[in-house]
């Protein structure tokens, strides 16, 4: 599976390995509790992050991964973003400092 990731007008395809896929979801879980105790995004606590906002600290971190050539990273993310929201096929990452501005594009119909 593909995932299409847009950060500063710079396309990555980030290619997710089925291993990820298939076997992630002990990680994603893991994730999912850490973001339970809520989370810092940008300047704002998130007591109770949703699915979208869970996702969008996800697309956060893959931005860490692209700037760190991080890849194991960044296949990781794009794993979670998919498996908690699979018709996300493209994420813009807002980095101006307003996560809550990453925009999740998702299949048309």
């Amino acid at each position: 599976m593909m995932l299409k990731v847009v950060v500063e007008n710079q396309e990555f395809a980030i290619q997710i390995p089925d291993a990820v896929l298939n076997n992630g979801e002990d990680f994603f879980r893991k994730m999912d509790q850490d973001m339970d105790k809520g989370w810092l995004m940008s300047r704002e606590w998130v007591e109770n992050p949703s699915r979208l906002q869970r996702c969008q600290i996800a697309a956060d971190k893959i931005a860490d991964a692209l700037s760190t050539h991080n890849e194991t990273l960044a296949h990781l993310m794009a794993g979670y973003i998919v498996t908690r929201m699979p018709r996300v096929t493209e994420v813009h990452i807002d980095t101006e400092g307003e996560m809550s501005e990453t925009q999740l594009i998702e299949a048309a119909s």
